[in-house]
């Protein structure tokens, strides 16, 4: 009976481990990674499948964002009206962009991406504490609706006030609409989401494409999105809490115009692919602007997510750094690029690019650091100048290049964020905004300290030996 209860036991084992290889065999992720995958199921099979659900799934593919966005697709073909669909997806101002730039914005606008709109007003926020203000008001003036999309979304003292906030509005009729994220937010009890229902406010948790509960933990909301009564929208790198209010350096922007309405466009998205229902017009949370009516900023927004056909925030950014000439300044507080963009950077320095990349001098996790700085060596001897900035933790995500093209949102330059996570990036094509990003860039420089090869040679020799180690995790940082 034994006998044979392990042979079938071994019989599925081995029909799941050439499963999954075909599976890996056809995939169309690099030759590295398949290869180190299948290496790693058939030397510790059950470990390496389960490593494999969970860290290893690829859902860049076609048929998955149809199957998963459907009601989403529906309604975008369906009920959106004609105005709302050219903001949204219309290519009627690519051709005011500086000609060198334009092929990113049709690059971005791809699979269904949104397209560079116009009519935009934006303020870049560095100070925690100015969003809070910003955003407290901002809710207080609500009069038709509230939209609202975090990673983190914390119960410390600033989430309190933004919490109430959403609660009180929602008691007076406003529509309130939540989407929490389940993962990073594990420390959350119902109970609190609860509270915010029984006060009107639409709450729903984000979901991601994996049937498996394994996969799920790997693949993250990690967007930042406010929109208020589709006239004022947020997004950046600041999350709800503390730590983004009051005691980090991070990188935000509120902004009015068009752009709102792709902010928009990419909340309803996750909204109603969560579960989440839109009963009345929806052309009535868009609030747009005329083409002929105030030009104001060119800016485009670019979400991105697991299950989009083509990695379009790590496309977009290889581009951006391979086309820069003058300079490139980069800040990221997890600098783990995918193995197209580190080769970028490198070319860029070595044709003479100044680049120019920002990190924490100390990570808020004790893994981060030695990874970020696994990637130090070849850099500087491709002549990047890499520095870390000391003080208050820096989670600013952005990019800036010669004079015209700026980067911000809430993608790390790591392979989580280019690869696993859904995210969110505004491209802004604007000469005077990118003069500000680069004094941002500059002034925080003066609270840095600049990573020489000289004395990069000097680490300890624990360290040489324990970033290499660390870096074979990349993947799953």
């Amino acid at each position: 009976m034994m006998t044979a209860l392990s042979l079938i036991v071994t019989g599925l084992g081995l029909i799941f481990i050439v499963g999954s290889i075909t599976v890996i065999i056809t995939d169309n992720q690099d030759s590295g990674r398949k290869i180190a995958w299948i290496l790693l199921i058939v030397l510790i099979p059950v470990v390496g499948l389960l490593l494999y659900i969970i860290f290893g799934l690829n859902f860049r593919k076609a048929e998955f964002f149809q199957a998963r966005h459907k009601d989403f697709i529906h309604i975008l073909d369906n009920e959106i009206n004609s105005e709302v669909k050219d903001v949204l997806f219309g290519h009627s101002h690519e051709n005011e962009i500086e000609e060198r730039y334009r092929e990113l914005s049709v690059l971005s606008s791809r699979g269904r991406g949104m397209t560079v709109t116009s009519g935009n007003g934006i303020e870049i926020i560095t100070d925690g504490k100015r969003k809070l203000e910003a955003l407290i008001e901002d809710i207080k003036n609500a009069k038709h609706h509230i939209h609202v999309e975090y990673f983190y979304f914390r119960k410390d003292k600033g989430s309190r006030i933004i919490k109430d906030l959403l609660m009180k509005k929602a008691s007076e009729g406003v529509k309130v609409r939540f989407i929490h994220e389940n993962i990073a937010n594990i420390d959350i009890r119902p109970s609190y989401y609860n509270e915010m229902k029984k006060a009107g406010v639409e709450v729903v948790r984000f979901t991601n494409p994996s049937r498996f509960f394994l996969a799920k933990l790997n693949y993250r909301d990690h967007r930042k999105i406010v929109v208020i009564d589709g006239k004022i929208g947020y997004t950046g790198g600041m999350n709800i809490g503390d730590d983004y209010f009051f005691r980090w350096r991070d990188t935000h922007m509120r902004l009015t115009g068009n752009a709102v309405a792709e902010l928009q466009c990419s909340f309803l998205n996750s909204f109603i692919t969560s579960g989440g229902r839109i009963d009345d017009d929806i052309n009535s949370y868009f609030r747009t602007i005329p083409a002929s009516g105030n030009k104001g900023k060119l800016i485009q927004i670019v979400p991105d997510e697991p299950d989009k056909q083509w990695p379009i925030l790590q496309m977009g950014a290889v581009w951006a750094v391979q086309h820069s000439r003058d300079y490139l300044y980069i800040q990221t507080p997890y600098f783990v690029p995918p193995e197209s963009l580190l080769q970028a950077i490198k070319a860029s320095a070595l044709k003479g690019c100044d680049v120019r990349i920002m990190l924490p001098e100390k990570s808020d996790t004790f893994y981060m650091s030695p990874a970020n700085r696994s990637f130090y060596q070849e850099c500087l001897e491709a002549g990047v100048r890499i520095f870390e900035k000391s003080g208050n933790f820096i989670h600013s995500k952005t990019l800036v290049a010669d004079d015209y093209l700026s980067v911000i949102g809430s993608a790390n330059m790591d392979y989580r964020s280019l690869e696993l996570n859904y995210e969110i990036n505004a491209y802004i094509y604007d000469r005077d905004i990118a003069a500000a990003n680069r004094a941002i860039f500059m002034k925080d420089m003066e609270l840095c300290t600049e990573i020489t090869p000289e004395s990069w040679k000097k680490r300890p020799f624990y360290k040489k030996i324990f970033q290499p180690i660390i870096r074979l995790f990349a993947p799953v940082l």
